[in-house]
C-alpha cells in the first residue's frame, strides 16, 4: 500500500539535457506551483555543478529517501547514485550511462521498498545507453520488465498514456518503425490494451465508465476496405469485442476528424495505432502541460511529455511545465483518496 505522505522519487535522466534544469528549476519555485515533496536520485555533485551554471541558488541535501520530506522545505533532497558526473550540457558522456539506468531501477526500488511512492522519469536519449547494456526501446518497456521482477504479482503489458488538459491518447504500438506497425497490429493487441486503459482510468484517474474512442489505421479509416482492410479486420471486431465486455468503445474513426473541441467532448482517452497518430495532437494541444503516464504497472509512474531538449541544457530556458505536471499527476494518481 503506497502512503500520501511519501515522496516523489525522481529519476536523473540523461545528465547533458535538461533533466537536472528541471528538477532544479522547479524546486525553486516549489511553493508557487504548489509541488509535492521528490528527491532525484543522482550525483549530488553534478547537480551543484548545474545550479551554479544556472545561477540558481539551490542547496543541497544529501540525503536518504526517508528523510526527503523533512529536507524539501529548505533543501533539494538528492540520494547519491551512480558515479560522478561532470556537467556538459549536450554532450552526452559514456561514463555517465551506467549512472542513468542505475537511477531509473533504484527509484523504482525505492517504490517497491515503500520509501517512495511513485517514479516521476526526466528524460533520457535511449541511443546513448545503449553502450551500458540499456536492451529496451524506451522507458516504458523498461519499467514494465521492473514491475515483473520487483512485484509479486506478474504487472500488465505497460501501455503509454498522454495526459494533457484537454486530451487523454494512448497508442497501441509504440516505439517501432512505421513500416512494421500493420505487421504488429491484431485484435488480441487492440482487446488487451484497451482493457488496460480503462481499468486504469476507473482505478487512477477516478472515471467511472470510461468512453475509448478509436483511430482507424488507414486514412479515412478504411473507407470501407477500400484504402486498408484492417480497420475491417482487426480494429472493428476488437471494438465489437470490447463492447461484449461492457466497455464504452467507439470507432474506427479517421484519426482526422477525431481532435477538434466537439469530438474531443464525446471521449474520455483516444486510442490510435500507432505512435505519431495519437501523440502528434496530444502534443499540439497541450504541449507544455501534457504529461507521459505509464499504465499497466503495479506502481505510479510519470514524466514530462518531452525529450532532452540539448540546445536548452544549461540556459535557464527550458520550461518546466509538464515536469511540474508530472509531479503533481504522480502524487494523485499514488494516493486513490485525493481522486
Amino acid at each position: 500500500m503506497v502512503h500520501a505522505d511519501l515522496p516523489l522519487a525522481v529519476t536523473s535522466g540523461e545528465p547533458a539535457g535538461i533533466g537536472p534544469d528541471l528538477t532544479l528549476l522547479a524546486w525553486t519555485r516549489r511553493k508557487a506551483l504548489q509541488l509535492p515533496a521528490f528527491y532525484i536520485r543522482t550525483d549530488p555533485g553534478f547537480l551543484e555543478q548545474r545550479a551554479a551554471r544556472l545561477g540558481l541558488k539551490v542547496p543541497i541535501a544529501r540525503v536518504d529517501p526517508h528523510e526527503a520530506n523533512g529536507a524539501f522545505t529548505k533543501n533539494l533532497p538528492v540520494v547519491s547514485t551512480g558515479a560522478a558526473i561532470t556537467d556538459m550540457p549536450g554532450v552526452e558522456q559514456e561514463a555517465a550511462a551506467d549512472s542513468v539506468i542505475t537511477s531509473i531501477r533504484a527509484c523504482v526500488e525505492d517504490v517497491r521498498a515503500g520509501r517512495a511512492c511513485a517514479v516521476v522519469t526526466n528524460p533520457i536519449t535511449k541511443s546513448a545507453l545503449y553502450q551500458a547494456g540499456f536492451d529496451y526501446p524506451g522507458h516504458t518497456e523498461y519499467l514494465g520488465v521492473l514491475g515483473d521482477e520487483l512485484w509479486d504479482v506478474p504487472s500488465q503489458r505497460p501501455v503509454m498514456l498522454i495526459a494533457g488538459p484537454e486530451l487523454m491518447v494512448v497508442p497501441v504500438t509504440i516505439h517501432i518503425p512505421l513500416a512494421d506497425v500493420p505487421r504488429a497490429l491484431s485484435k488480441t493487441l487492440i482487446v488487451e490494451t484497451a482493457r488496460i486503459v480503462h481499468q486504469d482510468l476507473k482505478d487512477r484517474f477516478g472515471i467511472a465508465d470510461p468512453r475509448l474512442a478509436f483511430c482507424g489505421l488507414n486514412p479515412h479509416a478504411g473507407e470501407n476496405g477500400t484504402i486498408g482492410t484492417e480497420e475491417r479486420e482487426l480494429i472493428t471486431p476488437a471494438i465489437a469485442q470490447l463492447n461484449r465486455e461492457g466497455i464504452v468503445a467507439t470507432g474506427p474513426y479517421p484519426a482526422d476528424t477525431l481532435f477538434h473541441p466537439e469530438a474531443r467532448a464525446s471521449y474520455d482517452c483516444a486510442i490510435g495505432m500507432y505512435h505519431d497518430q495519437v501523440l502528434v495532437p496530444a502534443k499540439t494541444i497541450g504541449f507544455d502541460e501534457a504529461v507521459n503516464v505509464t499504465l499497466g504497472l503495479p506502481f505510479v509512474r510519470t514524466s514530462p511529455d518531452h525529450g532532452t531538449a540539448y540546445s536548452l541544457a544549461g540556459t535557464g530556458r527550458a520550461r518546466i511545465d509538464s515536469f511540474a505536471a508530472s509531479l503533481r499527476l504522480a502524487a494523485v494518481l499514488s494516493d486513490p483518496a485525493a481522486i
